[in-house]
């Protein structure tokens, strides 16, 4: 299962929209611009954490519940940064939409900047033919508050082409998160 490099990732973002919108060139730091770099690397493509943020709260002493999930245990923000609550975590979005094709894998991994400041990034496996904007997790393990900047790169996703096409794929399976747009919260 080869990992696939930068002239195919953008030859199926610009061929196929496997990712749009699609920046073309990894968009890094200038001097005295400090960014936190994004767009298509040598093997990934940097996606952007959109400006839409769900922050948990205990302000109701909600039990998280994956099977009856409530949308009370959320403080929802919008805006170019968010502060995530010490031990805490939000949920937001990628600003791309993805249309993975239906011999790929795709697994994502959070950026060296965020995880040397104590930020985890957790998305579950984009499977084949799947599609649609990535909600992703973002725990603060530590015990101050951090920031996450929207509209800069947040993770990093490796796509992965399988010996062939599976015989059922997400979009075969009508996935239920198919063709999600913003945060996409748990569904049974």
């Amino acid at each position: 299962m080869p990992i696939m490099p930068d002239h195919w990732i953008r030859r199926m973002a610009v061929e196929h929209g496997m990712i749009t919108p699609f920046v073309e060139a990894q968009k890094r730091s200038e001097a005295g611009g400090g960014v936190i770099s994004f767009g298509l690397s040598s093997f990934g493509y940097d996606a952007r954490a959109a400006d839409e943020f769900k922050v948990f709260t205990n302000v109701d002493n909600d039990v998280v519940d994956p099977k009856a999930f409530s949308e009370t245990g959320f403080v929802t923000r919008k805006g170019p940064v968010c502060i995530i609550p010490p031990n805490s975590f939000v949920l937001t979005h990628t600003v791309e939409y993805f249309r993975i094709p239906r011999d790929v894998l795709v697994i994502c991994l959070g950026k060296s900047t965020y995880a040397r400041c104590g930020l985890i990034v957790n998305v579950t496996p984009l499977e084949p033919e799947w599609e649609g904007q990535v909600t992703i997790e973002i725990s603060n393990t530590t015990p101050l508050p951090a920031k996450v900047y929207a509209n800069e790169g947040v993770c990093q996703f490796l796509f992965l082409k399988g010996e062939g096409a599976p015989e059922v794929s997400y979009a075969d399976r009508k996935g239920k998160y198919m063709g999600q747009r913003g945060v996409a919260l748990p569904r049974l």
